[in-house]
């Protein structure tokens, strides 16, 4: 099974988009939505149509699984149950700045990037250490 990248990103206009970073059956694919989940769902339907259209010209279709790379507020909209404060206050980011960060009213620097990757790689092994 092949892995593409996926690029989730707010646009301007407050919708999201997907798109992968190489071609998946002959070209790339783009999608939208007004939440990350519609343009997640968007790009699936996108994938079983271009698989089709593959399919038809005589191709025979790989499986696909993506792994999806999100800016902060893609980030937060489709994980809306994390609470941005106290990821802020983790990754030792002024929460007022981060919810900035987190509506696009601000952009983050790559030091702040780094900074919240390492708090979500902790919350993630925190996570999976984690049973009931």
């Amino acid at each position: 099974m092949r892995q593409v990248v996926v690029t989730i990103s707010q646009a301007s206009d407050g919708t999201f988009w997907c798109s992968t970073e190489e071609d998946v059956y002959g070209g790339g694919l783009t999608a939208a939505g007004r939440s990350v989940k519609e343009a997640k769902e968007d790009l699936m339907v996108c994938l079983e149509e271009a698989k089709a259209d593959f399919a038809e010209q005589g191709g025979t279709p790989e499986q696909v699984s993506f792994l999806f790379k999100y800016d902060l507020q893609s980030f937060f909209d489709y994980f809306s149950f994390l609470n941005i404060t106290d990821i802020a206050r983790r990754a030792g980011i002024n929460p007022s700045l981060m919810r900035q960060y987190a509506r696009g009213l601000k952009t983050a620097g790559e030091k702040t990037y780094n900074r919240l990757s390492a708090c979500m790689t902790a919350i993630t092994a925190e996570l999976q250490a984690a049973a009931f």
